[in-house]
């Protein structure tokens, strides 16, 4: 497995053997160390963001045509600053169903495992293999391995393309999936080893929770003051106007109703913002968006790099507008 690593702590350490000058004099005599943005090298997209003991993990899509989307890599930090990158955490030579277009994974822990979520082969129809699927590992940087020989979930339901999902965990220990493409979004309740659903109350399995006609793709919810936010991405992704926006609600089935934009292109900065996934570091109220955005003076839509932003919320608990940076995040480690 190939290991490279990424962040300006690299670059200024070189400089400064090169010049003489004490690492900690410098540090001390300047601005912290940042992270820069893009924050990953390369072309990489739909990041999911996830810390597991002490480190940080990043696990986008390889930003390439559908048909080279054949493998996902991993990178870690101590401190979003240092990246490293784990190459092909999970193959589509262990997805025995797959065939293309490996997207948006949703990594979390889980009794001592690793369970990485992911979209495959991008169907059109129910008459199409492919869809959600499931791997499991024994660390964070794999290799994952396919769990169930088959999608999780592998037709559309409520006109929900089964893609984008997001795993969540709520505070009573119940894990929940929210996915979809297609302008449709459904939440389920999944069982506890991941094998399957578990039904609602009312029977069924797959419940819409689309919260608004601008509602595209790219689904996020995560408990904050013991209410539930609910992100997604609007727009094309292939388009500048790609953003997210978001609404809050008292239980993760909803009713969400759209509050407003949150992220989108700034012309000085990059377009095509979207796609994103939170960053909360424990401990402490910090929050950070991570998120891919298309270089300015880029057209190429899998032109997309991942970058990072602190996140705010106001007295009331809404999401501030992020302000897209070059500079990124400075470094914090993990307690």
């Amino acid at each position: 497995m190939g290991l490279r690593e990424w962040g300006r702590g690299a670059a200024l350490a070189v400089l400064l053997a090169a010049t003489g000058v004490g690492i900690a004099d410098a540090r001390d005599s300047q601005a912290p160390v940042m992270s820069g943005n893009p924050i990953l090298p390369g072309w990489y997209a739909d990041p999911e963001a996830a810390v597991f003991g002490s480190t940080y993990w990043i696990f986008p899509t390889r930003s390439r045509p559908y048909a080279e989307q054949v493998a996902f890599d991993a990178f870690s930090s101590p401190d979003l600053v240092h990246w490293r990158r784990h190459d092909s955490v999970l193959s589509i030579e262990n997805i025995p169903w797959a065939r293309q277009a490996l997207w948006a994974p949703s990594v979390v822990a889980n009794d001592g495992r690793y369970y990485f979520f992911f979209s495959a082969n991008d169907i059109q129809n129910d008459g199409e293999t492919g869809g959600i699927g499931v791997a499991v590992a024994d660390q964070p940087e794999g290799p994952y391995r396919d769990l169930l020989g088959k999608p999780l979930v592998g037709a559309f339901h409520n006109g929900a393309q089964p893609i984008d999902q997001y795993v969540f965990k709520d505070d009573d220990g119940a894990w929940y999936m929210i996915y979809g493409g297609w302008k449709h979004a459904n939440i389920v309740r999944l069982k506890a080893d991941f094998s399957g659903l578990l039904p609602w109350d009312d029977g069924t399995l797959f419940k819409e929770i689309t919260p608004a006609p601008e509602y595209v793709e790219g689904p996020l919810m995560f408990k904050r003051g013991g209410r539930y936010y609910f992100m997604w991405s609007e727009g094309g992704w292939g388009e500048p106007d790609y953003s997210v926006a978001y609404a809050i609600a008292d239980a993760p089935t909803g009713p969400f109703t759209r509050i407003g934009r949150v992220l989108q292109q700034d012309p000085a900065i990059a377009t095509s913002a979207g796609h994103h996934s939170l960053i909360h570091a424990p401990g402490d109220d910090t929050w950070y968006i991570v998120y891919h955005r298309r270089p300015l003076h880029q057209t190429d839509r899998n032109a997309r790099v991942t970058a990072i932003d602190r996140l705010y919320f106001d007295a009331q608990g809404r999401i501030l507008p992020v302000k897209m940076t070059h500079e990124g995040v400075p470094a914090h480690r993990l307690r």
